[in-house]
Protein backbone atom coordinates (compact mmCIF):
# COMPACT_ATOMS: atom_id res chain seq x y z
CA UNK A 1 0.00 0.00 0.00
CA UNK A 2 0.99 3.54 -0.65
CA UNK A 3 2.56 5.51 2.12
CA UNK A 4 -0.09 8.98 2.50
CA UNK A 5 3.09 11.16 2.32
CA UNK A 6 4.21 9.49 -0.96
CA UNK A 7 0.39 10.02 -2.46
CA UNK A 8 0.44 13.89 -1.42
CA UNK A 9 3.89 14.01 -2.99
CA UNK A 10 2.72 12.78 -6.39
CA UNK A 11 -0.51 14.65 -6.25
CA UNK A 12 1.25 17.68 -5.54
CA UNK A 13 3.04 17.15 -8.83
CA UNK A 14 -0.17 16.56 -10.74
CA UNK A 15 -0.55 19.28 -12.96
CA UNK A 16 -4.48 19.26 -12.94
CA UNK A 17 -4.32 18.55 -8.95
CA UNK A 18 -2.56 21.93 -8.32
CA UNK A 19 -4.68 23.55 -11.11
CA UNK A 20 -7.99 22.30 -8.40
CA UNK A 21 -6.07 23.45 -5.74
CA UNK A 22 -5.26 26.98 -6.77
CA UNK A 23 -9.06 27.36 -7.49
CA UNK A 24 -10.23 26.04 -4.08
CA UNK A 25 -8.11 28.22 -1.97
CA UNK A 26 -8.60 31.28 -4.43
CA UNK A 27 -12.08 30.63 -3.68
CA UNK A 28 -11.75 29.97 -0.21
CA UNK A 29 -9.64 33.22 0.54
CA UNK A 30 -11.80 35.08 -1.84
CA UNK A 31 -15.27 34.30 0.70
CA UNK A 32 -16.73 36.91 1.74
CA UNK A 33 -16.41 36.37 5.73
CA UNK A 34 -13.22 34.90 5.56
CA UNK A 35 -12.05 37.90 3.97
CA UNK A 36 -13.76 39.99 6.59
CA UNK A 37 -11.78 37.59 9.10
CA UNK A 38 -8.66 37.90 7.63
CA UNK A 39 -9.18 41.88 7.38
CA UNK A 40 -10.36 42.36 11.19
CA UNK A 41 -7.60 39.77 12.54
CA UNK A 42 -4.62 40.95 10.20
CA UNK A 43 -2.17 42.29 12.88
CA UNK A 44 -2.49 38.58 14.55
CA UNK A 45 -1.83 36.66 11.40
CA UNK A 46 0.63 35.11 9.34
CA UNK A 47 0.68 34.04 5.45
CA UNK A 48 2.03 30.90 6.83
CA UNK A 49 -0.88 30.55 9.49
CA UNK A 50 -3.04 31.46 7.13
CA UNK A 51 -1.26 28.35 4.46
CA UNK A 52 -1.57 26.41 7.57
CA UNK A 53 -5.54 26.94 8.26
CA UNK A 54 -6.92 27.00 4.64
CA UNK A 55 -8.14 22.90 5.17
CA UNK A 56 -10.60 24.94 8.43
CA UNK A 57 -11.51 28.07 6.56
CA UNK A 58 -12.50 25.19 2.97
CA UNK A 59 -14.45 23.76 6.18
CA UNK A 60 -16.08 26.75 7.26
CA UNK A 61 -17.09 28.01 3.62
CA UNK A 62 -19.15 25.43 3.03
CA UNK A 63 -21.01 25.25 6.81
CA UNK A 64 -24.52 27.13 7.30
CA UNK A 65 -23.87 30.60 9.44
CA UNK A 66 -26.63 32.03 11.29
CA UNK A 67 -28.99 29.48 9.44
CA UNK A 68 -28.39 30.81 5.90
CA UNK A 69 -28.44 27.55 4.12
CA UNK A 70 -30.96 25.84 6.34
CA UNK A 71 -34.75 25.20 5.52
CA UNK A 72 -35.70 24.69 9.36
CA UNK A 73 -33.98 23.20 12.60
CA UNK A 74 -34.69 19.80 11.61
CA UNK A 75 -33.71 20.62 8.36
CA UNK A 76 -29.89 22.13 9.31
CA UNK A 77 -27.57 21.03 7.03
CA UNK A 78 -24.41 21.87 9.64
CA UNK A 79 -22.90 18.49 10.93
CA UNK A 80 -23.56 19.53 14.51
CA UNK A 81 -27.25 20.34 14.15
CA UNK A 82 -28.04 23.38 15.89
CA UNK A 83 -24.87 25.11 16.08
CA UNK A 84 -23.02 27.41 13.63
CA UNK A 85 -19.58 28.17 13.04
CA UNK A 86 -17.40 30.92 13.69
CA UNK A 87 -14.12 31.43 13.53
CA UNK A 88 -11.14 32.04 15.59
CA UNK A 89 -7.58 32.00 15.73
CA UNK A 90 -6.38 29.14 18.74
CA UNK A 91 -2.44 27.69 18.83
CA UNK A 92 -0.65 29.70 16.22
CA UNK A 93 -3.99 28.40 13.78
CA UNK A 94 -7.46 29.34 12.46
CA UNK A 95 -9.94 27.38 13.99
CA UNK A 96 -13.45 26.65 14.11
CA UNK A 97 -16.06 27.21 17.41
CA UNK A 98 -19.23 26.29 17.32
CA UNK A 99 -22.18 28.78 18.99
CA UNK A 100 -25.95 27.70 19.22
CA UNK A 101 -27.43 28.78 15.95
CA UNK A 102 -30.34 31.54 16.48
CA UNK A 103 -33.14 28.80 15.52
CA UNK A 104 -32.11 26.53 17.95
CA UNK A 105 -31.95 29.53 20.68
CA UNK A 106 -35.42 30.15 19.55
CA UNK A 107 -36.60 26.16 19.61
CA UNK A 108 -34.85 25.91 23.15
CA UNK A 109 -36.47 28.93 24.64
CA UNK A 110 -39.66 27.45 23.81
CA UNK A 111 -39.37 24.39 24.86
CA UNK A 112 -38.21 25.76 28.13
CA UNK A 113 -41.19 27.35 28.48
CA UNK A 114 -43.65 24.49 27.37
CA UNK A 115 -41.90 22.64 30.31
CA UNK A 116 -43.08 25.49 32.67
CA UNK A 117 -45.85 26.65 31.37
CA UNK A 118 -48.66 23.58 30.14
CA UNK A 119 -51.24 26.32 29.03
CA UNK A 120 -49.28 27.23 26.06
CA UNK A 121 -50.63 24.26 24.23
CA UNK A 122 -51.94 25.79 20.68
CA UNK A 123 -53.68 23.98 18.28
CA UNK A 124 -51.96 22.27 15.12
CA UNK A 125 -53.57 24.57 12.81
CA UNK A 126 -52.20 28.04 15.02
CA UNK A 127 -48.80 26.16 15.52
CA UNK A 128 -48.65 25.92 11.55
CA UNK A 129 -50.32 29.06 10.45
CA UNK A 130 -48.92 31.02 7.66
CA UNK A 131 -49.65 34.31 6.08
CA UNK A 132 -49.88 32.50 2.72
CA UNK A 133 -52.79 30.58 3.97
CA UNK A 134 -54.72 33.09 5.57
CA UNK A 135 -58.24 34.00 3.62
CA UNK A 136 -58.47 37.67 2.76
CA UNK A 137 -61.52 38.25 2.05
CA UNK A 138 -62.82 42.09 2.25
CA UNK A 139 -63.78 41.75 5.97
CA UNK A 140 -60.65 40.61 7.12
CA UNK A 141 -57.94 42.51 5.02
CA UNK A 142 -57.26 45.03 7.34
CA UNK A 143 -56.02 42.87 10.23
CA UNK A 144 -54.04 40.49 7.74
CA UNK A 145 -52.33 43.72 6.60
CA UNK A 146 -51.81 45.10 10.18
CA UNK A 147 -50.95 41.43 11.16
CA UNK A 148 -47.80 41.67 8.46
CA UNK A 149 -46.81 44.68 8.27
CA UNK A 150 -45.70 44.34 12.03
CA UNK A 151 -44.24 41.24 11.16
CA UNK A 152 -42.10 42.90 8.70
CA UNK A 153 -41.20 45.64 9.97
CA UNK A 154 -39.90 44.40 14.06
CA UNK A 155 -37.24 44.52 15.25
CA UNK A 156 -35.93 43.17 18.26
CA UNK A 157 -35.46 45.78 21.20
CA UNK A 158 -38.02 48.13 19.18
CA UNK A 159 -40.67 50.20 20.49
CA UNK A 160 -43.84 48.54 18.03
CA UNK A 161 -47.04 48.60 19.79
CA UNK A 162 -49.11 45.25 19.29
CA UNK A 163 -52.51 44.26 18.25
CA UNK A 164 -55.78 43.30 19.65
CA UNK A 165 -57.82 41.22 17.53
CA UNK A 166 -61.35 41.16 19.01
CA UNK A 167 -64.81 39.41 16.89
CA UNK A 168 -66.67 36.49 16.63
CA UNK A 169 -66.02 33.31 17.00
CA UNK A 170 -63.93 31.34 14.22
CA UNK A 171 -62.99 34.64 11.70
CA UNK A 172 -59.30 33.67 12.68
CA UNK A 173 -58.36 36.10 15.45
CA UNK A 174 -56.17 32.72 16.90
CA UNK A 175 -54.50 32.13 13.65
CA UNK A 176 -53.46 35.62 13.11
CA UNK A 177 -51.39 35.03 16.55
CA UNK A 178 -50.05 32.04 14.80
CA UNK A 179 -48.83 33.65 11.67
CA UNK A 180 -47.42 36.55 13.50
CA UNK A 181 -45.41 34.14 15.64
CA UNK A 182 -44.38 31.71 12.54
CA UNK A 183 -43.21 34.86 10.89
CA UNK A 184 -40.75 36.44 13.47
CA UNK A 185 -39.56 33.34 14.51
CA UNK A 186 -38.32 33.20 11.14
CA UNK A 187 -36.43 36.38 12.01
CA UNK A 188 -35.21 34.64 15.11
CA UNK A 189 -37.57 36.34 17.37
CA UNK A 190 -38.90 34.60 19.70
CA UNK A 191 -43.01 34.49 20.80
CA UNK A 192 -45.59 32.71 23.45
CA UNK A 193 -48.62 31.96 23.00
CA UNK A 194 -50.93 31.67 26.04
CA UNK A 195 -54.29 30.40 26.37
CA UNK A 196 -55.72 33.00 28.67
CA UNK A 197 -58.25 30.50 30.73
CA UNK A 198 -55.86 27.69 31.01
CA UNK A 199 -53.20 30.35 31.87
CA UNK A 200 -55.01 31.13 34.73
CA UNK A 201 -55.98 28.27 35.72
CA UNK A 202 -52.95 26.93 35.91
CA UNK A 203 -51.27 29.87 37.66
CA UNK A 204 -53.72 29.43 40.44
CA UNK A 205 -52.79 25.43 40.78
CA UNK A 206 -49.47 27.03 40.68
CA UNK A 207 -49.42 28.41 44.24
CA UNK A 208 -49.33 24.91 45.65
CA UNK A 209 -46.03 24.05 44.19
CA UNK A 210 -44.73 26.98 44.77
CA UNK A 211 -43.74 28.18 40.68
CA UNK A 212 -46.28 30.67 40.40
CA UNK A 213 -43.32 33.49 40.82
CA UNK A 214 -41.33 31.43 38.04
CA UNK A 215 -44.06 31.26 35.67
CA UNK A 216 -45.61 35.08 36.09
CA UNK A 217 -41.71 36.22 35.33
CA UNK A 218 -40.94 33.74 32.66
CA UNK A 219 -44.93 35.17 31.05
CA UNK A 220 -43.48 38.91 31.70
CA UNK A 221 -40.42 38.81 29.83
CA UNK A 222 -41.40 36.50 27.16
CA UNK A 223 -39.68 38.43 23.64
CA UNK A 224 -42.95 38.97 22.37
CA UNK A 225 -46.27 37.74 24.55
CA UNK A 226 -49.79 36.59 22.72
CA UNK A 227 -52.54 36.33 25.45
CA UNK A 228 -55.40 34.31 23.09
CA UNK A 229 -59.34 34.38 24.13
CA UNK A 230 -58.55 37.42 26.60
CA UNK A 231 -62.30 37.55 28.34
CA UNK A 232 -63.51 34.19 28.49
CA UNK A 233 -61.94 33.32 31.51
CA UNK A 234 -63.77 33.33 34.66
CA UNK A 235 -62.56 36.46 35.98
CA UNK A 236 -61.25 36.89 39.88
CA UNK A 237 -59.93 39.93 41.77
CA UNK A 238 -56.51 37.87 42.29
CA UNK A 239 -56.20 37.12 38.11
CA UNK A 240 -57.36 40.70 37.06
CA UNK A 241 -55.04 42.28 40.19
CA UNK A 242 -52.54 39.89 41.02
CA UNK A 243 -51.94 38.38 37.67
CA UNK A 244 -52.53 40.13 34.87
CA UNK A 245 -52.05 43.76 36.07
CA UNK A 246 -48.30 43.20 36.87
CA UNK A 247 -47.43 41.61 33.95
CA UNK A 248 -48.90 43.99 31.60
CA UNK A 249 -47.16 46.82 33.80
CA UNK A 250 -43.95 44.98 33.43
CA UNK A 251 -44.32 44.87 29.54
CA UNK A 252 -45.51 48.25 29.05
CA UNK A 253 -42.71 49.62 31.21
CA UNK A 254 -40.18 47.16 29.26
CA UNK A 255 -42.29 48.11 25.77
CA UNK A 256 -42.25 45.03 25.28
CA UNK A 257 -44.71 43.98 22.22
CA UNK A 258 -48.41 42.18 23.29
CA UNK A 259 -51.07 40.86 21.32
CA UNK A 260 -54.67 39.53 22.30
CA UNK A 261 -57.63 38.35 20.71
CA UNK A 262 -61.00 38.36 22.14
CA UNK A 263 -64.62 38.19 21.27
CA UNK A 264 -64.75 41.38 23.11
CA UNK A 265 -63.90 44.85 22.52
CA UNK A 266 -62.45 47.58 24.60
CA UNK A 267 -65.65 48.57 26.22
CA UNK A 268 -67.05 45.19 26.79
CA UNK A 269 -63.83 43.99 28.13
CA UNK A 270 -63.62 46.39 30.42
CA UNK A 271 -67.25 45.65 32.09
CA UNK A 272 -66.02 41.90 32.03
CA UNK A 273 -62.91 43.13 33.99
CA UNK A 274 -65.11 45.31 36.16
CA UNK A 275 -67.05 42.12 38.17
CA UNK A 276 -65.40 39.79 39.87
CA UNK A 277 -66.83 35.87 39.78
CA UNK A 278 -68.39 37.25 42.98
CA UNK A 279 -70.23 39.74 42.02
CA UNK A 280 -68.25 42.68 43.42
CA UNK A 281 -67.67 46.03 41.62
CA UNK A 282 -64.84 47.37 40.99
CA UNK A 283 -64.75 49.95 37.85
CA UNK A 284 -61.39 51.69 38.97
CA UNK A 285 -59.16 48.52 38.71
CA UNK A 286 -60.94 47.50 35.52
CA UNK A 287 -60.04 50.51 34.01
CA UNK A 288 -56.08 50.16 35.05
CA UNK A 289 -55.70 46.87 33.20
CA UNK A 290 -57.02 48.28 30.09
CA UNK A 291 -55.29 51.12 30.25
CA UNK A 292 -52.63 49.41 30.24
CA UNK A 293 -54.00 46.69 26.96
CA UNK A 294 -54.73 50.04 25.35
CA UNK A 295 -51.54 51.44 26.08
CA UNK A 296 -49.96 47.74 24.61
CA UNK A 297 -51.97 47.14 21.84
CA UNK A 298 -54.31 48.62 19.10
CA UNK A 299 -57.48 47.33 18.70
CA UNK A 300 -58.08 45.97 15.26
CA UNK A 301 -61.78 44.20 14.03
CA UNK A 302 -61.81 41.04 12.51
CA UNK A 303 -64.51 39.83 10.73
CA UNK A 304 -65.67 37.27 8.25
CA UNK A 305 -66.48 34.19 7.91
CA UNK A 306 -67.20 31.83 10.72
CA UNK A 307 -64.01 28.86 9.43
CA UNK A 308 -65.11 26.13 12.18
CA UNK A 309 -68.54 25.56 10.80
Amino acid sequence: MERINDTLKRLAGNEDFQKRYEQQRRQTLNHPDVKAFLKSHEDQLTDSMIERSLVKLYEYCNLSKECNKCPSLDGCVNFMKGYHPKLVIQRGSIDIHYDTCPRKVVEDEKRKNEKLIQSLYVPRDIIEASFASIYKDAERIDAVKKAASFSMNYTPGSRQKGLFFHGKFGVGKSYLLGAIANELAKKKVSSMIVYVPELFRELKSSIADSTLNEKIERIKKAPVLMFDDIGAETMSSWTRDEVLGPILQFRMQESLPTFFTSNFDFQELEHHLTYSQRGEEEKMKAKRIMERMKYLAEPVLVEGQNRRV
